[in-house]
């Protein structure tokens, strides 16, 4: 099993995909920003590393202290995105998060000797064109998606392009679910959020580095990758207690 370094351990997939990792086996340090989130982290088996991913030093020595074989990133911050007078905002502040963010995420995992490093990206910011949009299709970093498309662009790049580490990006389609904000399937490319945390989970020691689609079936995007190569199904749910 694996020692694992979750960013966003608190996050709506971080919460999903801690008792799959927990099940599994797999010792996890979860990663948080706020001080009071820490006991709920306790609760789920993690032990709680409080850190701010712009504090690239505190970042470097919490990654080094916990010694993870697999770093795992589901930061976003999106608390805002729905309220119209805050949206532009709360976007540019994810966009940082994937780009400088991911990059002391990167420095962090590669100072610490991590093999995989696993991400969270968009399966909904592909240029228009011919659809199903497979994994080599680009992205529209000059349309409308604008500055979340050239966040992604930046995380993806970072993450897939850091040897020694093998980089895994994980597209995911818009959540709903527990947490989400979302209780019914959205227009595709969609995706319940126990589906992505199970990609998460799959991507520990299956697939190859590069990009999966994970998204329920549509005619939006291929996800047949991420099925042959993760062995992920998109009608994964974790069984209500």
């Amino acid at each position: 099993m694996s020692r694992i370094f979750l960013a966003g351990a608190s996050g709506v997939i971080g919460r999903r995909l801690m008792p799959l990792l927990r099940a599994a086996g797999h010792s996890v340090s979860g990663m948080t920003r706020s001080p009071d989130k820490a006991g709920l982290l306790r609760e789920m088996g993690a032990e709680p590393v409080v850190v701010d991913v712009f504090d690239a030093e505190a970042l470097v020595k919490a990654v080094l202290d916990a010694k993870p074989d697999i770093v795992i990133h589901q930061l976003t911050d999106l608390a805002d995105i729905r309220d119209p007078a805050k949206r532009a905002e709360a976007l540019a502040r994810n966009a940082r998060i994937r780009d400088e963010g991911t990059r002391n995420l990167v420095a962090a995992a590669r100072r610490a000797g991590a093999r995989r490093l696993i991400a969270q990206s968009a399966a909904w910011v592909y240029a228009p064109g011919v659809k199903p949009h497979g994994e080599d299709h680009a992205l529209d970093t000059d349309g409308a998606q604008g500055v979340t498309a050239r966040g992604v662009a930046s995380l993806e790049r970072q993450v897939l392009e850091t040897p020694p580490i093998e980089g895994l990006v994980l597209r995911y389609g818009l959540l709903y679910g527990p947490g989400s904000g979302a209780d019914a399937p959205r227009p595709a490319p969609t995706v319940h959020v126990d589906a992505a945390a199970y990609a998460a989970l799959r991507a520990i020691d299956h697939g190859g580095p590069g990009a999966y689609n994970i998204a329920d079936p549509s005619s939006e995007v291929s996800t047949e990758k991420a099925i042959a190569e993760l062995g992920w199904r998109a009608d994964f749910r974790i069984e209500a207690r």
